[in-house]
Order: structure tokens, then sequence, then C-alpha cells
């Protein structure tokens, strides 16, 4: 069963497009929202958060209209949301934060036990008792997910959670949304090619408030066939370039004739699209 439908959503603030004819669907497993900064992605999700209405456009959220007030309230009792900025209350605990929203969720039958369940979901056992100025950015970003895990959620809408993290924290966090992605719908906004990579099965680009691609991550690298390439320096002309760890350079763009292809993967088929721009658009 698809869990969103999304066709044509578009949306101005002013003079500024920052959605343009957006369509796509989304069923059960991860999705991963890629596109650079000011793509549009956050205003995409607080769309299908409900916290703001498209311009024009339609969308269908867990079999629920949210143009409608009964729609809207259907949707949220389904949706999980951890937004960029969570909101935090510095001197509440995990546990009282997280209990908090399980109130402004009209959680009642089994409150705590719901917020002692969640909390668990997310390995925060031992830290439940201290307060959130006192936490790591990790935990902090567990804290959030518990709080968008509350009432068991159809939907899972998370806004770059991986943010801030360090490679450790970065990894545990993929762990867990792999985890909850098991039998139910997930969508991972991210700048990350890696986080794509490592729990996605499909993936969507936006930019400039239009989907560039839409397809499972090894379609995404695809992109890029025949366009990478390795060579002792920094070829000319290349859209992007780097020294790897060998010493080679990894090229991105037109070969030159005679290059040493190189099989691409999801980082150089997101920088292929967008470098190409508009007109590059992929289906």
């Amino acid at each position: 069963m698809t869990t969103l439908r999304a066709e044509g959503l578009s949306l101005r603030f002013g003079r500024t497009t920052a959605l343009e004819d957006v369509t796509f669907a989304l069923d059960d497993g991860v999705t991963g929202l890629l596109g650079p900064n000011g793509a549009g992605k956050t205003t995409l999700l607080r769309i299908m958060a409900t916290a703001i209405p498209p311009d024009s456009g339609h969308l269908r959220v867990l079999g629920a209209d949210p143009r409608g007030a009964a729609g809207r309230l259907a949707i949220r009792r389904r949706l999980g949301y951890l937004p960029q900025s969570p909101g935090f209350h510095q001197h509440f605990t995990a546990f009282e934060f997280v209990d908090y929203i399980a109130i402004l969720k009209e959680i009642v039958d089994g409150r705590h036990a719901e917020v002692r369940r969640v909390l668990h979901a997310v390995g925060l056992d031992d830290q439940r008792g201290k307060k959130i100025k006192a936490l790591s950015g990790g935990m902090r970003q567990r804290v959030g997910l518990a709080a968008a895990l509350l009432g068991d959620p159809a939907l899972v809408i998370l806004d770059e959670p991986t943010v801030g993290l360090d490679p450790e924290q970065r990894l545990r966090f993929r762990e867990l949304i792999a985890l909850i992605g098991e039998g139910r719908t997930v969508l991972l906004s991210t700048h990350q090619t890696e986080d794509v990579a490592s729990v996605c099965r499909h993936v969507i680009v936006l930019d400039q408030g239009r989907i560039r691609f839409e397809g499972d991550p090894v379609a995404l690298a695809g992109v890029a066939r025949g366009r990478v390439w390795t060579g002792p320096a920094r070829a000319d002309g290349a859209l992007a370039a780097w020294r790897t760890g060998n010493g080679d350079y990894h090229n991105i763009g037109d070969p030159p004739l005679g290059a040493r292809l190189a099989d691409p993967g999801i980082e150089d088929g997101y920088l292929m699209l967008i470098a190409a721009g508009p007109a590059g658009r992929a289906a």
C-alpha cells in the first residue's frame, strides 16, 4: 500500500519558488531525500507533516487528505516527525521531554509505559533521567527520535537527523534508522550521500525546488556511468575532482580520450545531477 502520494506540489514564498510541480510516492522502507542546502527539502517535509499547505497540487498521506481539519488530525495521529531543530527544553530530562510530547500527542492510556518503550527503542534507558542540556548531540537526536516514535507511527519523517554528529554517532544513528524502517515508511532528508548509501532502498534528489531524480541508489550511481575516471592529476574541466588515498585523482565530468574509467558511486551520480543544473534532469 502506498503510504504517501504527492502530485504537482508547488509553493512560493513571495518571488521565490520553493517547490515546483513535485510528484512522487512513498512505500514501506527508508527513502532518502537528497539535495543541497536551499533545495526545498525542509519545505517539502513541512508540507508532508501538515505544518504548511502547498499553493497547488494534491497530497494524500496514510489515506487522508490534509486539506481538511479532520484529515490533518488523522495524519498527525499516525505521523512521527523529527524536525531539523526539535526545540528541546534544556532543563527537562530526556524522560520529561518525551513525556511532554506524549501529552501533546494526546496519549493517555499507558503514557509513561509508552515513553519508556520509545526511550528503550533508541537506546536511552540509562540516560532517561539526565537533563537535555547534559546530553551529547547524538543523545539529543535520539531523544528527538524517541519523541517521533511515540504511538508507533506508520510514517516517520526525519529532517537532517545526522547533522553535527561525529562518525561513531552517525553510524549508530544509521542503525536506528534502518531498524525503524522495518515495517513502516521512513523519509530521511539529508545532504549526506553516505547516509543514503547505507540505509535507503529508494532515493529522491531535489534541487531548486524540483525533483531531478527518483529511483534506487544503484540507478543514481548509474547517472555518472562513463563520466568518472582516475588519473595522476586533477583533470582540467572536471566538474569535481579530489585526491584519493592511493594518490590518484578521482575525476567527474567528461573524460578525456583514453581515460581510465572507474565505477561510479552514489556521490558521483548526485554530483553529476547537481552540477548539470535543471537541464540535466534525469528520469
